[in-house]
């Protein structure tokens, strides 16, 4: 009989679906902890959308109807962390429309030569000029922080740079290392662990990716439960350095 847990912390892509395509026993498994009213927390390193973008997508293409504060992105915990340095609010973003909206609606002001911040995170429309702007704050004292260490991004045309690859980049132009908040990080972990409420050791990390979902588990002393769905598959699990606390292979496996 698997320890029952009192709360949840969640991946959304690779868990709950996949891309595009549904998962449906990541659908069942929500609704269950939602018939038992066990507390969850979808817990994301995707810049790219705001919380309400994914509340929508998760109840037009996935069937599952959940509140705005049960979605925890990489965006919401780099304000959060911002707020805690109380710097001065000024900041320049690399990132799409869903980490600006995030970052400005919460009180920061766009500053491309002096800001107080430089958040990096998934940019596809990335130009050299921004790159440059962003190592010249770094230079001259700006806070370095990078959303998610997540190197590649998975898609139909195969694995595309992530927004890891761009912290990375900004990072051998400056020679400072960045604060990374996403998971597997302790920073977005703590974040997660405060908004829900819980103990750690009342709480399971739910994910496909072994690094980021799992080790977020790992290493902030979370139980964990990898279901190969997604990133990590089966055949990789005997040779993981540090086991799971648990592994299945599909969430309709998983009693609540």
């Amino acid at each position: 009989m698997s320890k029952k847990y009192k709360g949840y912390l969640i991946d959304l892509d690779g868990t709950i679906y996949l891309g595009s395509q549904r998962i449906p026993a990541g659908e069942n498994f929500i609704h269950r902890l939602q018939e038992k009213n066990i507390p969850y927390l979808f817990l994301t390193n995707n810049t790219t959308k705001p919380p309400r973008v994914v509340q929508k997508t998760l109840a037009e293409k996935y069937n599952i109807n959940t509140s705005l504060d049960s979605i925890y992105t990489a965006s919401l915990a780099t304000i959060d962390y911002m707020n805690d340095l109380g710097l001065e609010k000024t900041v320049y973003i690399i990132g799409e429309d869903g980490l600006k909206e995030a970052i400005y609606e919460a009180g920061y002001k766009k500053d491309r030569v002096n800001p107080a911040y430089v958040v990096v995170g998934m940019d596809t429309d990335l130009t050299y000029e921004m790159l440059a702007l962003a190592t010249l704050a770094i230079h001259k004292g700006a806070t370095f922080i990078g959303t998610n260490p997540d190197l590649n991004l998975p898609s139909e045309r195969g694995m595309l740079p992530g927004a890891g690859s761009l912290i990375k980049l900004v990072e051998t132009a400056t020679r400072v290392k960045p604060i990374i908040i996403g998971k597997p990080e302790s920073i977005i972990a703590e974040k997660a662990v405060q908004r829900i409420g819980l103990h750690k050791e009342d709480l399971l990390m739910v994910g496909d990716n072994y690094l980021t979902d799992i080790r977020t588990g790992i290493d902030n002393g979370i139980d964990s439960l990898l279901v190969t769905t997604g990133f990590t598959k089966a055949e990789e699990v005997a040779e993981l350095p540090i086991a799971p606390t648990h592994v299945v292979s599909s969430l309709d496996e998983w009693e609540v």
